[in-house]
């Protein structure tokens, strides 16, 4: 990574920092999910299961708006994964120098039942085109209860 991209990581993260701060607003009302279930043409309504693919993807859909308008506000534009299960979640990539990207992925997985200070494992992705590595996790208790950090994979 180039020395000059320095500043821009970490002015990235300072940032990105604040703004996941505020997600667990955005997607909460008093500690439970603003989205209930999926709904289908004839109004049926199905909720949430527990399955952390499920989670994961109304999750990345639920943040998108929120995502997108970060990257605005930073001067960034933002690429999702092209294909399922490909690293990263999305790409932020600087309009005043395409060489500048960010990897950030959105991580969902339960607390340890026996060590509740433990998550479950969960799988990162590496890939050398990035300034940097951002992962956001959603751990989740049983009950959906939710926590959300964010952790920061450098390179």
């Amino acid at each position: 990574m180039p020395v000059m991209h320095n500043t821009e990581k970490e002015a990235f993260f300072r940032e990105l920092g604040l703004f996941a701060g505020t997600l667990a607003y955005r997607i909460t009302s008093s500690g439970e999910w603003n989205i209930r279930g999926f709904i289908d043409i004839f109004r049926n309504v199905y909720t949430l299961s527990s399955d952390s693919k499920v989670l994961s993807k109304v999750l990345e859909i639920h943040l998108l708006p929120n995502l997108l308008h970060f990257a605005e506000a930073m001067g960034y534009s933002i690429e999702p994964a092209e294909k399922q299960n490909w690293y990263p979640d999305f790409t932020f990539i600087s309009k005043q120098d395409n060489n500048l990207k960010f990897a950030v992925d959105l991580k969902t997985t339960y607390r340890n039942r026996l060590d509740p200070d433990f998550c479950n494992g969960f799988t990162l992705g590496s890939h050398g085109e990035y300034s940097g590595h951002f992962c956001y996790i959603l751990t989740m208790t049983q009950g959906f209860t939710l926590s959300a950090k964010l952790r920061i994979y450098l390179q």
